[in-house]
C-alpha cells in the first residue's frame, strides 16, 4: 500500500523493528485488517484479528487512544494469541500505536522487535510517526474496504 513501505523504512530507522504490520480499524465488526505487513508469509495482508486481541488492549490503543507498549515476552504473552508465532520470529516486545484522524481512529501500527528493544523513548518515536499512516489508511477505508 502507498506510503506504507515508506514508514516501514522510517520506522526501521528511528525506532528499529523486525516484524511491522499496519492493520485498518473496522468498529462496525471491532476488527483490526492487516493493510501492510513485513512479513506477508506468517502475516498476509487482508489478514484479520478479532477474537484473539485482549479487551483491555482494545479499550486502551482504541477506545483510549493511547500506545500499548509490551516491553517484554510475558507482556506479548498476556495479551497476543498469537504470541508463539510472534516469538518464533524473534519478537519479545512491541509497541502499538493508534493511528488517530480528527477523532476518528483509523488504526493501529504494530512495532516489534527483541525483547528489551524498546523503552518510552521508542515510543514517542513511533508515536510521531503514525501521523504518516493516516493517507493510506484513509484509502484503505475508504476505498470499499470495510
Amino acid at each position: 500500500m502507498s506510503g506504507l513501505t515508506e514508514l516501514e523504512s522510517a520506522v526501521r530507522q528511528e525506532v528499529g523493528v523486525r516484524l511491522f504490520t499496519v492493520l485498518a480499524w473496522v468498529p462496525e465488526r471491532r476488527a483490526l485488517r492487516r493493510v501492510h505487513s513485513s512479513h506477508p508469509g506468517q502475516y498476509p495482508v487482508g489478514g484479520e484479528k478479532t477474537v484473539e486481541v485482549a479487551q483491555g488492549w482494545l479499550t486502551q490503543c482504541i477506545e483510549g487512544r493511547q500506545p500499548y507498549f509490551g516491553k517484554d515476552r510475558a507482556a506479548v504473552r498476556e495479551i497476543f494469541a498469537d504470541h508463539e508465532l510472534i516469538e518464533s520470529l524473534g519478537c519479545g516486545s512491541i509497541i502499538n500505536v493508534p493511528v488517530i484522524d480528527g477523532d476518528e481512529v483509523l488504526g493501529v501500527l504494530n512495532i516489534l522487535d527483541a525483547e528489551g528493544s524498546y523503552d518510552e523513548e521508542s515510543v514517542a518515536a513511533a508515536r510521531s510517526l503514525a501521523p504518516s499512516a493516516v493517507p493510506a489508511l484513509r484509502a484503505a477505508l475508504q476505498g470499499g474496504e470495510r
